[in-house]
């Protein structure tokens, strides 16, 4: 229960980008497509997934022991960055963003072991897909919507982000 708790937690109650506002470059710039930001969406839970999977080792099994926990931001940056630079070779679809490095930062801080620390970074990167899934739809609604001229395109946009913002900010007393 604790573990499901996690995720539920992870994906709504705690969603990165729509209570945290991270990783907003992505949200608004891939969701004009819906298949664009299917991918997307997954391709950034693995990211995050396997970031974070090698951050808390690297924490946990070097940082830790040597008494280095100082240096966990800079060995971070360095980590994600070099890990993605390794996927964009096979991919090349991949782009960096804050919640690759804040959803690594946040389960070290929060003491998570390995499992609930797998578990956290596979919720937060499907809270992100929910998220830019879920404008995308909305965006590809608008395109045929009688928009006054004004709002059109991001001012819109804007608007339902704040819109889905205050809709996931009802999930808040779930758990």
């Amino acid at each position: 229960m604790e573990y499901f708790t996690l995720f539920i937690g992870a994906v709504l109650i705690n969603n990165f980008v729509l209570t945290k506002f991270l990783g907003l470059c992505i949200f608004f710039g891939v969701s004009k497509n819906l298949n664009a930001s299917v991918g997307m969406g997954f391709a950034v839970t693995a990211v995050i997934t396997m970031s974070t999977i090698l951050a808390w080792c690297l924490y946990n099994l070097v940082l830790v022991p040597l008494h280095l926990e100082f240096l966990r931001t800079i060995s971070f940056v360095i980590l994600i960055a070099s890990f993605v630079q390794l996927l964009e070779i096979v991919l090349m679809l991949i782009a960096t963003n804050c919640i690759v490095l804040s959803v690594p930062v946040i389960s070290v801080t929060s003491g998570y072991n390995f499992l609930e620390n797998i578990v956290f970074a596979v919720g937060a990167g499907l809270g992100f897909a929910v998220a830019l899934i879920l404008m995308a739809s909305c965006r590809e609604k608008l395109d045929y919507a009688a928009v006054p001229h004004a709002l059109k395109g991001t001012p819109i946009a804007f608007i339902v982000a704040g819109m889905m913002s205050l809709a996931f900010l009802g999930f808040s007393g779930m758990i």
